[in-house]
């Protein structure tokens, strides 16, 4: 019911527009935190080394917002692997997802996968599964302690290897599980296939059971899983393992918003970037993230 209402909604909204908005820009980098620009923060357990995340503030933040009593959403991500077929980096640098789904409104931070020897980010999986785990915890917190992110409302999203990541490491254990009022995937989902020549998830069978203990630390909160094409096997999979009121799929029609491939913005339909474009698809994802917040969903 919620899935189709949203579905709907989303589509008259864009139907009804009289123009597509122009498409969003990434933001700039700039070497300190600052209102409308992203960036690369080394947080003090990594000094001295190449490892580093992402932190975008929005156009309307202030340094002044503990004494103004502001706050602002909190969206964080994973990327993708390191995928040149795809134009995908690996890199916390090649993220959009995040920036899509806010529309440039909330903060944003790009987390990296610790590399084995935790001194780069890891363009490819995992790296140091706990290590990564454990910056997740550390610094999300930092972030909206230092930068006014509200704690009950952060998000959590990833592409490709990012969207395994979501329950992979974002459901990885009861403290993590605890930072999110929403998670949010689009291509690929954890336990829905193998992935062989890895110790993580394979065999099927073996991962699958792994996956099903993740999912059930989300409980009750309300989860977005989207696919370029068709949510169909991913549907399948999670048939009884989720409440169907706190789940919304959405199936992206790649070539409405991208007819031709390669473009200025991808060049493969695994990509990232149609969410910087106007799409029934994005409205109804845009219309999902406003719902939940004003439902008063809370991070635990």
């Amino acid at each position: 019911m919620v899935r189709s209402a949203l579905l709907f909604l989303g589509c008259s909204l864009w139907v009804a527009a009289s123009a597509q908005a122009a498409p969003l820009e990434l933001p700039k980098r700039t070497p300190t935190p600052s209102a409308g620009h992203q960036a690369s923060i080394t947080a003090p357990e990594y000094a001295g080394s190449d490892v580093h995340h992402l932190l975008y503030l929005p156009p309307d933040w202030r340094p002044d917002w503990r004494e103004r009593g502001l706050s602002w959403p909190v969206i964080v991500e994973y990327t993708g692997n390191r995928y040149p077929a795809a134009g995908s980096t690996g890199t916390v640098e090649g993220a959009a997802l995040g920036y899509g789904i806010s529309g440039g409104r909330y903060i944003w931070i790009v987390l990296p996968y610790i590399s084995a020897d935790h001194k780069s980010n890891a363009p490819t999986w995992w790296g140091d599964v706990e290590a990564t785990v454990e910056y997740a915890k550390t610094n999300v917190p930092r972030a909206c302690l230092e930068f006014g992110g509200n704690r009950e409302q952060v998000f959590l999203c990833g592409f490709s290897r990012g969207a395994i990541g979501v329950n992979f490491l974002g459901l990885h254990d009861d403290e993590i599980a605890q930072l999110w009022c929403g998670l949010i995937s689009h291509d690929h989902y954890d336990g829905v296939r193998e992935w062989k020549g890895t110790t993580w998830g394979s065999p099927l069978d073996q991962y699958r059971q792994r996956a099903g203990e993740r999912l059930k630390r989300l409980g009750k909160r309300p989860a977005l899983i989207s696919q370029a094409g068709s949510t169909r096997d991913i549907r399948d999979y999670l048939e009884g393992h989720f409440d169907p009121e706190t789940v919304t799929f959405v199936d992206v029609q790649m070539q409405r918003i991208f007819p031709e491939f390669p473009n200025d913005w991808a060049i493969h339909p695994h990509n990232d970037r149609w969410l910087l474009h106007d799409s029934p698809e994005r409205t109804v994802i845009w219309t999902w993230v406003e719902s939940v917040l004003d439902s008063g969903v809370e991070s635990r």
